[in-house]
Protein backbone atom coordinates (compact mmCIF):
# COMPACT_ATOMS: atom_id res chain seq x y z
CA UNK A 1 0.00 0.00 0.00
CA UNK A 2 1.35 3.68 -1.17
CA UNK A 3 1.35 6.40 1.07
CA UNK A 4 -1.47 8.34 2.08
CA UNK A 5 -2.35 11.41 -0.19
CA UNK A 6 -3.42 14.59 1.62
CA UNK A 7 -5.01 17.69 0.80
CA UNK A 8 -5.42 20.79 2.62
CA UNK A 9 -7.89 23.52 2.21
CA UNK A 10 -7.05 26.87 3.15
CA UNK A 11 -3.61 27.90 3.95
CA UNK A 12 -4.47 30.37 6.77
CA UNK A 13 -2.21 29.47 9.88
CA UNK A 14 -3.72 26.14 10.91
CA UNK A 15 -4.04 24.81 7.43
CA UNK A 16 -0.80 25.81 6.62
CA UNK A 17 0.99 24.11 9.49
CA UNK A 18 -0.77 20.63 8.82
CA UNK A 19 -0.09 21.17 4.92
CA UNK A 20 3.85 22.11 6.06
CA UNK A 21 3.80 19.45 9.10
CA UNK A 22 2.46 16.61 6.52
CA UNK A 23 5.14 17.47 3.84
CA UNK A 24 8.00 17.37 6.18
CA UNK A 25 6.88 13.70 7.31
CA UNK A 26 7.73 12.77 3.69
CA UNK A 27 3.80 12.77 2.22
CA UNK A 28 2.50 14.33 -0.65
CA UNK A 29 0.26 17.43 -0.10
CA UNK A 30 -2.35 19.37 -2.01
CA UNK A 31 -2.62 23.04 -0.98
CA UNK A 32 -5.64 25.15 -2.17
CA UNK A 33 -6.70 28.44 -1.37
CA UNK A 34 -8.29 30.61 -2.81
CA UNK A 35 -5.92 33.83 -2.81
CA UNK A 36 -3.37 33.35 -5.56
CA UNK A 37 -1.03 35.42 -3.24
CA UNK A 38 -0.76 32.52 -0.68
CA UNK A 39 -0.93 29.85 -3.25
CA UNK A 40 2.59 31.55 -5.19
CA UNK A 41 4.11 32.08 -1.02
CA UNK A 42 3.08 28.08 -0.85
CA UNK A 43 4.30 26.91 -4.53
CA UNK A 44 7.90 25.81 -3.33
CA UNK A 45 7.07 24.13 0.22
CA UNK A 46 3.73 21.59 -0.85
CA UNK A 47 3.96 19.15 -3.46
CA UNK A 48 1.41 21.24 -5.44
CA UNK A 49 -0.73 24.29 -4.19
CA UNK A 50 -3.91 25.61 -6.29
CA UNK A 51 -5.88 28.47 -6.41
CA UNK A 52 -9.53 27.78 -6.90
CA UNK A 53 -12.95 28.27 -4.99
CA UNK A 54 -13.59 24.78 -2.49
CA UNK A 55 -17.38 25.12 -3.43
CA UNK A 56 -16.44 24.44 -6.88
CA UNK A 57 -17.23 21.46 -7.79
CA UNK A 58 -15.66 21.03 -11.41
CA UNK A 59 -12.29 22.45 -9.55
CA UNK A 60 -12.54 19.41 -7.33
CA UNK A 61 -12.76 16.92 -9.88
CA UNK A 62 -9.97 18.74 -11.72
CA UNK A 63 -7.63 18.03 -8.89
CA UNK A 64 -9.35 14.24 -8.54
CA UNK A 65 -10.13 14.84 -5.12
CA UNK A 66 -11.65 11.53 -4.91
CA UNK A 67 -8.34 10.47 -5.30
CA UNK A 68 -6.86 11.99 -2.02
CA UNK A 69 -7.53 9.75 1.40
CA UNK A 70 -7.74 12.77 3.80
CA UNK A 71 -8.80 16.24 3.43
CA UNK A 72 -8.60 18.90 5.95
CA UNK A 73 -10.75 21.58 5.71
CA UNK A 74 -9.46 24.88 7.35
CA UNK A 75 -11.47 27.67 5.49
CA UNK A 76 -12.04 30.43 7.62
CA UNK A 77 -15.39 31.13 5.36
CA UNK A 78 -18.56 29.10 6.82
CA UNK A 79 -20.22 28.61 3.74
CA UNK A 80 -17.11 27.48 2.40
CA UNK A 81 -16.49 24.93 4.53
CA UNK A 82 -19.53 23.44 4.53
CA UNK A 83 -19.96 23.44 0.97
CA UNK A 84 -16.27 21.47 0.67
CA UNK A 85 -17.57 19.12 3.07
CA UNK A 86 -20.45 18.15 1.32
CA UNK A 87 -18.61 17.88 -2.08
CA UNK A 88 -16.02 15.78 -0.44
CA UNK A 89 -18.82 13.52 0.73
CA UNK A 90 -20.43 13.19 -2.38
CA UNK A 91 -16.83 12.39 -4.26
CA UNK A 92 -16.13 9.57 -1.98
CA UNK A 93 -13.28 10.89 0.30
CA UNK A 94 -12.64 8.11 3.33
CA UNK A 95 -11.44 10.85 5.57
CA UNK A 96 -13.14 14.69 5.34
CA UNK A 97 -11.59 16.70 8.61
CA UNK A 98 -13.17 19.67 9.57
CA UNK A 99 -11.77 22.84 11.65
CA UNK A 100 -15.09 23.89 12.63
CA UNK A 101 -15.72 27.58 13.96
CA UNK A 102 -18.03 26.67 16.76
CA UNK A 103 -20.37 23.71 18.10
CA UNK A 104 -23.19 25.21 15.65
CA UNK A 105 -20.47 24.42 12.51
CA UNK A 106 -19.17 21.57 13.92
CA UNK A 107 -22.61 20.06 13.78
CA UNK A 108 -23.73 21.09 10.21
CA UNK A 109 -20.27 19.72 9.29
CA UNK A 110 -21.15 16.22 10.92
CA UNK A 111 -24.23 16.14 9.24
CA UNK A 112 -22.70 17.12 5.72
CA UNK A 113 -20.52 14.26 6.06
CA UNK A 114 -17.45 15.37 8.43
CA UNK A 115 -15.37 11.91 9.54
CA UNK A 116 -13.55 14.11 12.22
CA UNK A 117 -14.40 17.86 13.95
CA UNK A 118 -11.55 20.10 15.70
CA UNK A 119 -11.56 23.24 17.03
CA UNK A 120 -7.87 23.96 17.38
CA UNK A 121 -4.82 26.54 16.26
CA UNK A 122 -1.21 26.20 15.42
CA UNK A 123 0.32 23.42 18.09
CA UNK A 124 -2.62 20.79 17.74
CA UNK A 125 -2.05 21.12 14.03
CA UNK A 126 1.11 20.16 14.19
CA UNK A 127 -0.02 17.25 16.25
CA UNK A 128 -3.04 16.87 13.83
CA UNK A 129 -0.73 16.27 11.17
CA UNK A 130 2.12 13.80 12.76
CA UNK A 131 -1.05 11.85 13.61
CA UNK A 132 -2.43 11.58 10.19
CA UNK A 133 1.25 10.29 8.82
CA UNK A 134 0.10 6.90 11.18
CA UNK A 135 -1.49 4.50 8.86
CA UNK A 136 -3.83 3.89 12.02
CA UNK A 137 -3.96 7.16 13.55
CA UNK A 138 -6.73 5.73 16.32
CA UNK A 139 -4.00 3.22 17.59
CA UNK A 140 -1.59 6.27 18.34
CA UNK A 141 -1.74 7.44 21.76
CA UNK A 142 -0.25 10.96 22.72
CA UNK A 143 1.83 11.48 26.38
CA UNK A 144 3.12 14.60 25.48
CA UNK A 145 3.23 17.32 23.29
CA UNK A 146 5.15 15.72 20.68
CA UNK A 147 5.74 11.60 21.99
CA UNK A 148 3.21 8.74 21.42
CA UNK A 149 3.15 5.20 22.02
CA UNK A 150 1.62 3.32 18.59
CA UNK A 151 0.16 0.01 18.95
CA UNK A 152 0.13 -2.60 15.86
CA UNK A 153 -0.17 -5.80 14.84
CA UNK A 154 3.56 -7.75 14.65
CA UNK A 155 4.54 -5.97 11.06
CA UNK A 156 5.48 -9.15 8.46
CA UNK A 157 9.31 -7.86 8.48
CA UNK A 158 9.88 -8.27 11.89
CA UNK A 159 8.50 -11.85 12.10
CA UNK A 160 10.80 -14.29 12.81
CA UNK A 161 13.50 -11.75 14.71
CA UNK A 162 13.83 -11.04 18.32
CA UNK A 163 14.44 -7.26 19.51
CA UNK A 164 18.21 -7.56 19.27
CA UNK A 165 18.07 -8.28 15.66
CA UNK A 166 15.44 -5.77 14.69
CA UNK A 167 17.44 -2.99 16.70
CA UNK A 168 14.42 -0.85 16.32
CA UNK A 169 16.18 1.86 18.88
CA UNK A 170 19.14 2.70 16.24
CA UNK A 171 17.41 2.29 13.25
CA UNK A 172 14.67 3.89 14.02
CA UNK A 173 14.61 5.88 17.66
CA UNK A 174 11.67 4.36 19.09
CA UNK A 175 11.38 1.56 21.28
CA UNK A 176 9.42 -1.49 22.14
CA UNK A 177 7.60 -1.05 25.42
CA UNK A 178 5.11 -4.46 25.67
CA UNK A 179 4.24 -7.10 23.42
CA UNK A 180 0.59 -8.73 23.71
CA UNK A 181 1.12 -12.24 22.95
CA UNK A 182 -1.71 -14.07 23.14
CA UNK A 183 -3.74 -12.85 26.48
CA UNK A 184 -0.16 -12.51 28.18
CA UNK A 185 1.24 -8.93 28.20
CA UNK A 186 5.43 -8.93 28.37
CA UNK A 187 6.24 -5.15 29.73
CA UNK A 188 9.20 -5.04 29.50
CA UNK A 189 9.52 -7.34 26.92
CA UNK A 190 12.59 -9.79 26.86
CA UNK A 191 15.43 -8.84 24.64
CA UNK A 192 15.67 -12.19 22.90
CA UNK A 193 11.48 -12.55 22.60
CA UNK A 194 10.61 -13.74 18.58
CA UNK A 195 8.20 -11.90 17.02
CA UNK A 196 5.10 -13.77 15.56
CA UNK A 197 2.37 -13.04 13.71
CA UNK A 198 -0.01 -13.12 16.13
CA UNK A 199 0.94 -10.67 18.52
CA UNK A 200 0.92 -7.05 18.75
CA UNK A 201 3.60 -4.59 19.91
CA UNK A 202 3.78 -1.26 21.18
CA UNK A 203 6.20 1.36 20.34
CA UNK A 204 7.32 4.94 22.12
CA UNK A 205 8.88 7.44 20.15
CA UNK A 206 7.98 11.10 18.63
CA UNK A 207 5.35 11.48 16.37
CA UNK A 208 7.35 11.91 13.51
CA UNK A 209 9.45 8.69 14.57
CA UNK A 210 6.25 6.42 14.88
CA UNK A 211 5.06 7.72 11.42
CA UNK A 212 8.14 7.04 9.96
CA UNK A 213 8.49 3.35 11.54
CA UNK A 214 4.89 2.75 10.45
CA UNK A 215 5.66 3.74 6.68
CA UNK A 216 8.73 1.60 6.62
CA UNK A 217 7.08 -1.11 8.48
CA UNK A 218 3.80 -1.14 6.15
Amino acid sequence: MGKKNFAVFGLGRFGRNVALTLEELGYNVLGVDKDENIVAEMAESLTKVVSFDVRDAHALREVGISDFDVVIIASKSLEASLMATMLCKELNVGEIIVKAIDERHAEMAKRLGATKLIFSERDTARQLARKLATKNSSDLKEIDDDIGILSLKVPQKLIGKNLIETNLRKVYNVNVVAIKSGNEMLVPPPPKHVFTANEKIFVIGTNETLAKFERDMD
